[in-house]
């Protein structure tokens, strides 16, 4: 590899990561996949234990020992206090002489865009929007849930389902179709079976993530409580989005929006939508877009930005990606 240097870029997400060693030309030499990342559960030691395996691989492959610079966009590190924790786990596995660690939600923003500017919502199993300018100026939430004021995600819409189809289906909330289709797709005639399977494990708490599409098809069809769920979605990424361009002061200013994860990329007509039209009255110059892009590359981007790569190397690194290669 001589002198020239290199990124080793990280995209670590609950359910895998993604690793690349790219050159400052932007020549990916090594990519690796591994399992999802999450320091909340085994602990920041044990997560990054976990990086240990695709990184080994992926050095192998590229003919290297370590990289100039580690660009980690991490799961899980919501604030910067845990950026500063998993940092020195990172710097003390001595994968690179320098290390920087963003929230993951920062590589989907970087990969969709050709300089470091612009605002993303990514909306999976949960929600969370950053914003950047070139500057080094940023904007961000907490994303910790309820407690740091937030709403939606996989797993909330499909808690919001279940309390409304249970309300409906005893009395005490408005009639929704959601009462049949949420215990339908696990077999089961009523939500009160359904909710005795959850509660004794008989579905397992993971497949609650499942029902989301579900409210979404149920939303389709014309339902209103799950169609006021979805527009309530809509407003949340609309707020969200407006938020950080005001933060950065890019209200006023051609700004491109992003919007990536499962829900949010899923191509759901009325919430697309809704997001698009509410983003229109309140922020006119936002150029909204999905991102496709694999978010290890805009890990590997946010990498080649610190070491000052040229236009060059940043096309040549997109296009690996953007080309389908692996």
């Amino acid at each position: 590899m001589g002198l020239i240097p290199t990124v080793l870029a990280i995209d670590a997400g609950n359910s895998k990561t993604d690793v690349a060693v790219v050159t400052a030309r932007g020549e990916v030499l090594a990519t690796a996949r591994g399992g999802g990342f999450r320091p909340p559960a085994v602990g920041v030691e044990a997560a990054v234990d976990a990086l240990a395996e695709p990184v080994a691989r992926a050095f192998a492959a590229a003919g290297a020992a370590s990289a100039s610079h580690v660009s980690a966009c991490l799961a899980n590190a919501d604030l910067p206090v845990e950026e500063e924790q998993l940092a020195a786990a990172l710097h003390a596995r001595a994968w690179g002489s320098s290390v920087e660690v963003r929230n993951d939600t920062f590589a989907i923003l970087r990969a969709g865009v050709p300089e470091p500017r612009g605002v993303a919502v990514v909306c999976g199993a949960g929600i969370n929007c950053v914003g950047m300018r070139p500057d080094g100026r940023t904007a961000r939430f907490p994303a910790i849930g309820r407690i740091s004021g937030d709403w939606g995600g996989g797993w909330g819409l499909a808690e919001e389902a279940l309390w409304h189809a249970a309300r409906a289906e005893d009395g005490r909330g408005e009639a929704t179709e959601l009462a049949r289709t949420l215990p339908a797709h696990f077999g089961l005639r009523s939500m009160y079976a359904l909710i005795e399977a959850l509660h004794l494990g008989h579905v397992e708490h993971g497949r609650r993530h499942e029902l989301t599409p579900v409210l979404f098809r149920t939303a389709a069809h014309g339902d209103r409580v799950a169609r006021s769920l979805v527009d309530r979605l809509a407003e949340e990424v609309a707020t969200m989005a407006t938020v950080a361009l005001t933060r950065l002061d890019l209200l006023g200013e051609q700004t491109p929006v992003l919007l990536g994860g499962s829900v949010l990329s899923a191509g759901h007509a009325r919430l697309d939508d809704g997001v698009r039209d509410l983003l229109a009255s309140r922020a006119p110059k936002a150029d909204v877009r999905v991102v496709t892009a694999a978010p290890v590359l805009g890990a590997a981007l946010l990498g080649l930005d610190r070491l000052r790569a040229g236009e060059a190397a940043l096309e040549r690194a997109r296009a690996h990606w953007e080309t389908g290669r692996r």
